[in-house]
């Protein structure tokens, strides 16, 4: 079997349908709303009667069809490859506007608004390994139980510390942990960032401030590089909530 038909076989075409949909609408998106932002191109804000109506409403209207599709047709194609691209197109739209419904104003361009580039990533992240066929439930060949078996007592201890980074701020520690393991553990395993979740209600006085001191520190040698490429992707934010601090590592 050639490897054009084992893939076709092994059922990972509408899980790599939806990444490079999930993708591709990114990069499209974000373009798109760079060249509004600079005024260039024929793009203009979509506003109908004084109202601004953000991507990510006919983002969540294509993931409840898509959605609704995959389960009608019960995994059975085209309509599964359908359902596949339609929840890509969808499932990007509305994180490339997280930021905006977690604070329910728009952030898009300001520094809170970053946080929609960092859960993008993140999600980009895992599906790329369901795209690339990771799966610990798949037992077709015995002759893989082994390696299965190991992957599904390590795969849910690492998805655990991908989601520890995550509630300790870590959000780009969590998008490369997601890929490659021993960042993500490290990332679980060290101080949380001084802002974050983790730190407010885990940590002493003591230990907030030895997290802010060493935040500050890993900022000073490194964040400038993450800040910068979130700048590329995102745009640079325009403004800044009060007391807020750029998100980094």
């Amino acid at each position: 079997m050639s490897a054009l038909e084992h893939f076709w076989h092994s059922g990972r075409l509408p899980v790599s349908l939806l990444f490079i949909a999930f993708l591709l609408t990114f990069v499209i998106t974000r373009t798109i709303t760079r060249l509004i932002r600079a005024g260039r191109g024929p793009f203009r804000n979509n506003v109908r009667g004084g109202v601004h109506i953000h991507h990510a409403v006919p983002g969540l209207i294509l993931l409840l069809v898509g959605a609704v599709t995959s389960v009608a047709v019960a995994g059975h194609r085209p309509g599964a490859l359908i359902a596949a691209v339609l929840i890509g197109v969808g499932a990007s739209l509305v994180l490339d506007e997280f930021a905006l419904i977690l604070h329910l104003g728009d952030v898009y361009w300001t520094t809170e608004g970053q946080l929609s580039v960092q859960v993008v990533s993140l999600t980009t992240a895992a599906l790329g390994l369901l795209a690339l066929g990771i799966d610990p439930f798949d037992d077709d060949s015995t002759a893989h139980l082994d390696g299965n078996l190991g992957i599904l007592v390590i795969l849910p201890i690492h998805i655990a510390c991908v989601l520890m980074c995550v509630a300790k701020g870590k959000y780009s520690t969590a998008a490369v942990g997601a890929f490659i393991v021993p960042v993500g553990w490290v990332g679980a395993i060290r101080l949380a960032r001084p802002h974050s979740r983790w730190a407010a209600h885990r940590y002493s006085p003591a230990k907030a401030a030895c997290s802010a001191k060493r935040a500050a520190d890993f900022d000073t040698r490194f964040g400038k590089w993450g800040l910068t490429i979130e700048d590329l992707v995102a745009g640079k934010p325009s403004g800044d909530a009060p007391g807020a601090a750029r998100p980094t590592m």
